[in-house]
């Protein structure tokens, strides 16, 4: 499915016309929808761990950036060093003072200002992070984190994506939408466990 079938299956479902295009129309309802369709895929690859949006990166050094699609890291380790030794996270500044000037053989990571930085230093060469990227649309063989042509698809499946757009649009207009969000809420988790082979 791309961004046009999904907002047609949407338009069907609370009954108003289709759009001869959703991507660059001018018709308020149209945008309205890219909108909706915008966050409800945000969301969906904000809540699960997909597959789909697993990579993996090299770190030339400590103080290199992260990857531009980076999301978060993966769950379960998240930064390795290139000989395969997990290093361990630091998540507190004053913690990463200390740690970065005193000498260790257990690496560590702190992730700060959208750079990686490790101690000791010379772990951070050719280590590998694996993380979660924020880019779910997908045309062709590129990835992107929002919607810009009408074929564009997502790499979850895209009936959650009509599920939560019909919820979302419900939700705007007034209407009841519990039932929609319940229907939605239930199709993530079967997705989910889907998606870990569960």
């Amino acid at each position: 499915m791309s961004l046009k079938t999904i907002i047609d299956e949407v338009c069907d479902a609370v009954s108003i016309d289709r759009f001869d295009a959703i991507y660059g129309s001018d018709d308020p309802n149209a945008l309205t929808m890219l909108d909706h369709a915008q966050q409800a895929g945000d969301e969906i690859a904000r809540r699960a761990d997909w597959q789909a949006l697993l990579r993996t990166e090299m770190l030339v050094a400590s103080g290199d950036p992260l990857p531009e699609d980076f999301q978060r890291l993966a769950p379960g380790g998240g930064i390795r060093a290139a000989d395969g030794t997990f290093i361990r996270p630091v998540t507190n500044s004053g913690q990463w003072a200390i740690i970065s000037q005193v000498g260790s053989v257990q690496p560590y990571y702190f992730i700060s200002n959208g750079t990686v930085r490790v101690a000791p230093v010379t772990s951070g060469d050719g280590a590998l992070i694996d993380y979660l990227s924020k880019d779910w649309i997908k045309n062709g063989a590129e990835f992107k984190a929002e919607y810009s042509v009408d074929d564009d698809t997502a790499v979850f499946p895209e009936r959650l994506l009509v599920k939560n757009v019909i919820w979302r649009w419900r939700r705007q207009k007034g209407l009841a939408f519990d039932d929609q969000l319940a229907e939605f809420e239930a199709d993530l988790v079967q997705e989910i466990n889907s998606d870990r082979g569960a």
